[in-house]
């Protein structure tokens, strides 16, 4: 038996957390409209400002993220990836924190190649193993 194994580490992860898939993800886990709608105030409207070398930029508004450094962060950015082993078909995967580790097992390497290779999250689908 064979595995093959891909691990990633998911930088930025709490930057890219889209509220409205996050919102609908929290919906399906059972929380209540009202509780949704809290979370949205909590985390919409929110700007940011860069300070380089004494040069300030423009106020821009976070779409995507989760605060770092808070309770509700890490708990957020979870629930938003909890659910990714569904979308994985013969693979498996493990999650940490921002870390990721998605492994396949057969007793082909090229099974194995192909498992992992069709999933868009690793390349477009189009890529081709030869067995010799």
């Amino acid at each position: 038996m064979l595995t093959g194994v891909v691990f990633l580490d998911l930088k930025k992860a709490f930057d890219t957390v889209d509220h409205a898939i996050l919102a609908q993800k929290l919906s399906m886990y059972g929380i209540g409209d009202q509780a949704i709608k809290w979370f949205a105030s909590y985390l919409t409207g929110r700007k940011q400002v860069t300070k380089v070398n004494g040069q300030t930029s423009s106020e821009r508004v976070i779409k995507c993220w989760v605060p770092q450094g808070s309770i509700l962060g890490p708990l957020l950015s979870f629930v938003y990836i909890n659910d990714l082993n569904k979308y994985l078909g013969d693979c498996s995967v493990n999650l940490y924190a921002d870390d990721m580790a998605v492994y396949c097992a057969s007793n082909s390497y090229v099974n194995i190649c192909h498992c992992v290779l069709r999933h868009p999250i690793y390349g477009s689908g189009s890529e081709r193993i030869s067995s010799s």
